[in-house]
């Protein structure tokens, strides 16, 4: 007899299977508040092929700063239409997109303000780990003083970290590749 190799000694291709919820794509769906914005982009492997089968997460705070979390315990209460948390796969091409509202700045460590950002996990097969990252505005002056992007030393990491503007069919659109390894690769962080 013998033995074939079982998920827990390989990663994926589960995630369109098993955790692909299309609907969560759209974080406005509810009313959410706030300017709606998409995010798309493509998840390119280190040789500039897409990954037609990895999962992103995101998190968000919503217009106003707020989190739809138990812990921010701030004054004033989140949207109640806005989830903050977002799941899409990327298709064929490699491509994902969010539809979303753009978030409000929120406090980081010793109450620093962070500029507006989106938390995103990026899981696909051969990762044993998710990878973290996070968006940007490239259109932003709040990223000049922002704690986390300015830690960055290398200007060209930084730059990984920022969506750029496109105005497509009357929806602001945010454009962020995420490049997994090699020239180009995206800024993850430890967490």
């Amino acid at each position: 007899m013998t033995a074939g190799t079982t998920p827990s000694q390989t990663v994926g291709p589960f995630f369109h299977e098993a955790l692909d919820r299309p609907a969560w794509g759209d974080l406005t769906a509810g009313g959410a508040r706030g300017e709606v914005i998409r995010i798309e982009g493509r998840v390119l492997d280190g040789d500039g092929v897409p990954v037609t089968d990895a999962l992103l997460e995101i998190w968000q705070a919503d217009t106003g700063g707020r989190y739809a979390h138990p812990e921010d315990t701030r004054e004033g209460a989140p949207d109640p239409n806005f989830p903050g948390f977002g799941r899409a796969a990327t298709d064929g091409t490699g491509t994902y997109r969010f539809t979303t509202v753009r978030p409000g700045p929120v406090p980081g460590n010793g109450n620093a303000m962070q500029a507006p950002h989106i938390l995103v996990s990026v899981f696909a097969r051969g990762l044993l780990d998710r990878l973290v990252t996070r968006i940007y505005f490239a259109d932003d002056p709040a990223n000049d003083t922002d704690p986390v992007l300015n830690a960055i030393a290398d200007p060209a990491a930084r730059r990984t970290l920022l969506a750029a503007r496109e105005d497509a069919g009357g929806v602001v659109t945010y454009r962020f590749d995420i490049v997994l390894q090699g020239d180009g690769e995206t800024a993850f962080f430890e967490f």
